[in-house]
């Protein structure tokens, strides 16, 4: 593998990550609703979800799922409730900031494990992300070298650029609530609840016909 595929990977994995989808528009209203620092944790289960991905396509589950009908729709459909779930959960938000940051602490839906499932959840139920990973991964392998070491680039390159972008999302989001405060912040959980939705009915949609 060399450092030409290295980078070419880089930069086609920037190019699908930084389009808007679940995870990073997640990242975006987990820093507006809770701040910078409890957004880390959606941040944090973002990156497990990558490692479960690479390491399900490096098992074969991409095929799988490429393969049939049934485990497909099965994890479409899981995933499909989860982000309306999420959508709507958003929708529904009084998009308080004053007061909210600070008690986030207490609430359930904002305690570092209920932000940590919601953004591996919604990626470890997408599978979009499978197909993506089965159809991308293996183009920048060298079949002819170790499999293992080079399944472990692509990753850590990948989830580098991930955690960047999400991080740059949290922030965005994060300043936006203060600039914006309550009539901007309710606003804000509006258009990512929307957007979620959005994505459900795209999922709900997709065909592996398409892949």
């Amino acid at each position: 593998m060399t450092e030409m595929t290295l980078a070419a990977f880089a930069m086609v994995a920037f190019i699908g990550i930084a389009t808007p989808g679940p995870t990073v528009l997640l990242a975006l209203a987990n820093g507006s609703r809770f701040g910078l620092g409890r957004a880390l944790y959606g941040m944090a289960g973002a990156l497990l979800s990558d490692l479960v991905l690479v390491g399900a396509v490096a098992l074969g589950l991409g095929a799988l799922l490429a393969a049939s009908e049934f485990w497909f729709q099965v994890v479409k459909w899981l995933g499909v409730g989860y982000l309306a779930f999420l959508g709507v959960m958003l929708l529904r938000s009084r998009g308080s900031v004053d007061g909210a940051l600070a008690d986030a602490a207490r609430q359930e839906a904002g305690s570092p494990r209920a932000i940590f499932l919601k953004s591996f959840l919604v990626a470890v139920t997408n599978p979009k992300g499978y197909l993506f990973f089965s159809a991308f991964l293996p183009q920048f392998i060298d079949p002819a070298a170790a499999q293992v070491p080079q399944y472990l680039a692509l990753t850590c390159i990948f989830t580098a650029i991930d955690l960047l972008v999400m991080f740059a999302y949290a922030i965005c989001g994060s300043r936006l609530a203060h600039v914006l405060r309550n009539a901007g912040a309710l606003w804000l959980d509006r258009i990512c609840g929307g957007a979620l939705l959005a994505l459900s009915a795209s999922l709900a949609a997709y065909r592996r016909s398409t892949v």
